[in-house]
């Protein structure tokens, strides 16, 4: 089954680009990134603004656009099974090129996972203008790190936020 991305969500003051590999396909079916009930990507945003969870997907994002941070996906389209990024073959990167031209001033770039920034790192490759972070994937797949042992990683995110909004 080849699976799509969605549209980034970016406006012009956005300084920050998180980059995931692929929409699940919970997210997919649900039309939202990190759809997932498991998926701790959500929690860990507002929990590191210290913020509630809300159950709205539009105030998910707007705390995004609050902090200039803008979300899409490394590959454009790719085929597999199930949601695990291990299964993706005959990946079609997004076209970043365009992207960072329409938003030069993109500084940090955070993967949410390994996969990503390989994926990134084949088809996009890094360069020396951006600072490139890999985070602990937010899958549930990620076991092997408790929730306080993600958010303590994901504060490079937070710290990156108040650096470029300062």
């Amino acid at each position: 089954m080849r699976k799509e991305s969605f549209e980034p969500i970016i406006n012009e003051k956005c300084r920050i680009l998180i980059l995931g590999t692929l929409p699940s396909e919970e997210s997919m079916r649900k039309r939202e990134r990190y759809g997932h009930k498991t998926n701790q990507f959500w929690r860990l945003i507002f929990t590191l603004f210290g913020k509630p969870l809300p159950d709205s997907y539009e105030e998910k994002n707007a705390i995004l656009s609050e902090n200039n941070i803008a979300i899409w996906d490394v590959l454009h389209s790719a085929e597999g099974k199930g949601s695990l990024d291990s299964n993706l073959k005959n990946e079609v990167p997004n076209d970043f090129t365009t992207l960072f031209k329409e938003y030069p001033q993109i500084k940090y770039i955070f993967f949410t996972g390994t996969k990503a920034a390989e994926f990134y790192r084949k088809y996009v490759g890094f360069d020396g203008v951006r600072t490139y972070i890999t985070l602990p994937s937010p899958s549930a797949a990620n076991a092997r790190l408790t929730f306080a042992q993600k958010l303590e990683k994901w504060q490079l995110l937070l710290d990156a936020v108040r650096e470029v909004n300062a």
